[in-house]
């Protein structure tokens, strides 16, 4: 059973339409209310609330909006997005997470926690970008602008990585005394 949001009715599932992106695989209203919904013309739709002219109201938080605050959005009977450009603003850290890493705020944040908010590989700069292997696409942890974006121009090779490490501490390019007087470099 499952109550519909229009009519407040609860009814059997198969009332409902499917909708795979919700939870539980249906849609919020029911079949009979989608169809009085639809049947009406697209002015008795909208709610009836009054409206000034050249103004729109967020679906997302109600509020009353120049119609510049909105996205255009072509299918739309007015021609522009249903929520206003601060809702969707607000929404867009959340939505990015779930669809690139498949985490939430919340796991994020819960890793930063485990990290104590330090980069998980210089241990001094705030851990802001998440980073992932780009073969398999799991997390990996948090870390800094810096360090992500090395790890990202070197590949996420180890053998690249140790190649620097070993630059940096001069054991790369140290040449090696063959004989007196005669050096190797390596090759």
């Amino acid at each position: 059973m499952k109550r519909c949001v229009r009519c407040g009715e609860t009814k059997s599932h198969a009332a409902f339409a499917r909708k795979r992106s919700n939870l539980d695989g249906l849609q919020r209203h029911c079949r009979e209310c989608r169809t009085n919904y639809h049947s009406r013309a697209p002015e008795q739709r909208t709610p009836s609330r009054e409206v000034p002219e050249g103004h729109k109201r967020c679906s997302a938080c109600g509020e009353t909006r120049p119609r510049s605050g909105f996205h255009r959005k072509r299918s739309a009977d007015d021609g522009l997005a249903s929520r206003c450009k601060a809702c969707r603003a607000a929404a867009a850290p959340a939505q990015h997470l779930r669809r690139k890493y498949g985490i939430t705020l919340v796991e994020r944040d819960e890793m930063i926690a485990a990290q104590k908010g330090l980069c998980a590989i210089c241990l001094t700069a705030p851990a802001v970008h998440v980073d992932h292997c780009h073969e398999t696409g799991r997390v990996r942890g948090v870390l800094c602008f810096n360090c992500n974006s090395g790890l990202g121009l070197l590949r996420d090779d180890p053998e690249a990585m140790n190649r620097a490490a070993d630059y940096l501490e001069g054991n790369a390019w140290k040449p090696t005394l063959v004989a007196p007087g005669v050096y190797q470099l390596p090759s």
